[in-house]
Formats: C-alpha cells, structure tokens, sequence
C-alpha cells in the first residue's frame, strides 16, 4: 500500500528509502546512484527526476519530516509576509531552526480538510509536475528513472505512482483545487519550489504560472522564495 507522507520524505531527503538514515548522512551513496547525474546533492527528486535541485533540504527541516518541514517552510514564509518583515537573507554561519506549525494552525498538516495522507500525496504531485516543468522527462529519461528507483529501494507501490504521474499530462488548474485552503495553496508552492532551482525560463515561468493559478500575493511569493532558499545548503 502507498504510504505518502513516507514518498514525501523519500522525495525532499528526509529519509533515505529503505533505512532510518537521512539522505544527508549517505550524500555520496544517493549520487552514485546517479552516476550519469552525479548531483552533490541529498534530494532523492534530484537524484529520481534528474532535475537541478542541486542542493539539498537543511538538518534542520530533516529533522521533522517532509510534510511537516514543508508545513513549517509555508507557515514561516507566511508570518514574515504578515508582520511586513522583508523577505529573509541567506543565514551567515547558524543553521536556522524550523519548527512544525502549531497544533491547530491552519498550515499544521493535522487540520488538512482531506486529511494527512491525502495532502500528502497533493504535495508529492506538485513536486512532480515542477521537476517535469522544462520538459526534459523523455521516454529514455523515464527509463532512468526507473532504474534509479529500483536502485534507491523504493517500494513497488511508489514506483508505480510516480511512474503514472509522469505518464500523466500535468493540469496545474486540477492540481491547484486541490488546494482546500489558503494555507495549503501556500504549500503547493512551496513544495514545488524546494522541488527545483528555477534555472531555466520553462522552471521559471512554471513556478510564475502556479503563483498566479493560486492567486499568491507577489510580495508572499518573495517570502516563500526566500524562506525555501535559506532552509537548502
């Protein structure tokens, strides 16, 4: 059976697939199972999708798990944006602290409408279909990804999923209703943004188009895209 919030995890490198070891603490293992993408990277999307994370999640959000760390990413974004902070800066030396939302809060994964594990798997989808967002997911590349799946321990029930999502044509517009509430459009965003480093006009302009399908403030989307950046090394 699919567990999502374990994909989650699997996908932003909070736990290596198949141990209780984070993906950070074997960086070296997880590239060379990219050995033709050999990304110094602790993200198994980069690492699966082949995409330019390049860099992976802080110790820090690890440690809460990826439903929770995207929770935490969203909910901080959100209260600097509110409090009219500028957005944040690169952290000098000292690795910020993200913090789980509290219980209750509309951005703590508890109170999702549909429930846990099925925003979990909302979220898996946004990753997805932002790694796919400059087309680079050909036939030989889903071959790839196959192999590296197996390779990285993935469950079959995973695999399959991601497999369909790729065969899938991306609908931003049904994956933005799948958004309850204005927190969860608030992580949408910034589960696919940690998905990537928008590099290239295709990655850029996708993450644009998504802000905009999700009605997202500019000066909100400023916050996210500062919150994300600091909490990757």
């Amino acid at each position: 059976m699919l567990d999502p919030k374990k994909l989650l995890d699997d996908l932003l490198g909070s736990k290596a697939p198949g141990s209780q070891s984070t993906v950070s603490d074997g960086v070296g293992k997880v590239t060379q199972l990219a050995r033709d993408n050999p990304l110094a990277t602790g993200a198994i999307a980069a690492v699966l999708l082949g995409t330019g994370a390049g860099r992976s999640i802080t110790k820090s959000a690890v440690k809460v798990g990826g439903l929770a760390a995207i929770a935490g990413l969203a909910y901080k974004a959100y209260q600097n944006y509110q409090s009219g902070k500028a957005p944040e800066q690169p952290a000098a030396k000292a690795e910020p602290e993200l913090l789980p939302p509290p219980a209750g809060d509309a951005f703590n994964p508890t109170t999702a409408p549909q429930g846990e594990e099925n925003f979990a798997l909302v979220l898996v989808r946004a990753m997805i279909a932002a790694a796919r967002a400059d087309g680079h997911i050909d036939e030989t590349e889903k071959a790839k990804i196959t192999e590296r799946m197996g390779q990285a321990g993935m469950s079959a029930e995973a695999q399959d999923f991601i497999q369909k999502e790729l065969a899938t044509p991306v609908d931003i517009d049904a994956l933005v209703n799948e958004a309850k509430t204005e927190a969860q459009k608030i992580e949408l965003y910034t589960a696919s943004r940690l998905a990537i480093e928008p590099e290239t006009r295709a990655e850029r302009g996708y993450l644009d188009l998504l802000a905009g399908r999700l009605r997202l403030p500019d000066a909100l989307v400023d916050h996210i895209e500062a919150t994300v950046s600091n909490a990757k090394v």
